[in-house]
């Protein structure tokens, strides 16, 4: 009796390990995305859902109506540009403020002593094990008039009368930064801990300075780290929600704000859904920026191990 073999293609062992990411990005990016899109083309309608179906049927003929109240107001509104054009502009700031602070404190654990290393990722890390609204509602006890740190400067004499910082602008950047700074160290600390220290030592045998050195190697090889770590700072903190309503003012216009208000105090869906779009929308910019720089030194890699 002969043995018979199936030849048929199998699935290699790449396609099998990308398969269950691609499952989860489908299942809960790409589908609640699609059903928000298609909210954000319904009419506004006083009921269970509180928003008109797409499709309407009328004498045996199926009709897809598209409604484009939200996003005509988006654009002509000047509140929501406004809220847009403020909402990129502090998540900005809180970007180049975290690359500022972040990479001294990400060069310096990555050259430290192994043990001395640990301690100071620890400290990074330690912030996560406690919830964010727990640390941002710390963060009111400290910037409130009364709060510590202007009984501080007071006790030191530094100041008369208290500081306005809590329910401000300035309050949300802290806020932002503080919140946000480990997602700029830890990218950028993986990129600089893998350095070649031998590209340094040539950069020295051949007469660079340090400041040299680190101008002509260990920040051109650090790009990459920096960009991964500025990504994961301005994506969230284009629709962060907790920080400015609990350390911003009425004047703090961002997006997350704005599209709370939309669903759950106005109860006006597909205008929410619209400013969930759009915004997601802008974020696709700096997503497709950071793929295609991934993608060309990836490629510049190839090339120069080949």
């Amino acid at each position: 009796m002969k043995n018979v073999t199936w030849r048929g293609a199998l699935p290699s062992r790449k396609t099998l390990a990308i398969v269950p990411p691609f499952l989860w990005l489908i299942l809960f990016l790409l589908v609640p995305f699609i059903l928000v899109l298609k909210i954000s083309f319904a009419d506004l309608k006083f009921g269970v859902p509180p928003y008109t179906s797409l499709t309407e049927i009328k004498d045996q003929t199926v009709s897809l109506v598209l409604n484009l109240r939200g996003y005509e107001l988006l654009f002509t509104d000047s509140l929501y540009i406004a809220t847009y054009l403020n909402s990129i502009k502090m998540a900005l700031v809180t970007t180049v403020c975290c690359i500022l602070i972040g990479y001294p404190m990400a060069y310096y654990i990555a050259r430290s002593s192994p043990w001395i290393r640990n301690l100071l990722l620890l400290g990074v890390i330690l912030p996560f094990w406690t919830s964010l609204l727990l640390r941002v509602y710390a963060w009111v006890g400290i910037l409130r008039n009364d709060g510590l740190l202007n009984k501080l400067l007071q006790w030191l004499g530094i100041i008369s009368a208290p500081l306005e910082i809590y329910r401000t602008d300035l309050a949300v950047y802290i806020g932002l930064i503080y919140a946000y700074l480990p997602f700029f160290i830890l990218p950028l600390y993986a990129n600089l801990v893998k350095l070649d220290v031998r590209l340094l030592e040539a950069a020295y045998d051949l007469g660079a300075s340090p400041w040299r050195a680190f101008l002509a190697v260990t920040l051109p090889l650090s790009i990459p780290g920096v960009v991964a770590g500025a990504m994961l700072v301005f994506i969230p903190s284009v629709g962060e929600y907790v920080i400015p309503e609990m350390l911003g003012g009425a004047n703090t216009l961002m997006m997350g704000r704005v599209m709370w208000t939309e669903f759950f105090n106005n109860a006006d869906w597909p205008m929410a859904a619209a400013v969930t779009c759009v915004m997601v929308m802008v974020l696709l910019v700096p997503l497709v920026i950071f793929q295609y720089n991934e993608v060309r030194q990836l490629k510049t890699d190839r090339r120069e191990a080949a």
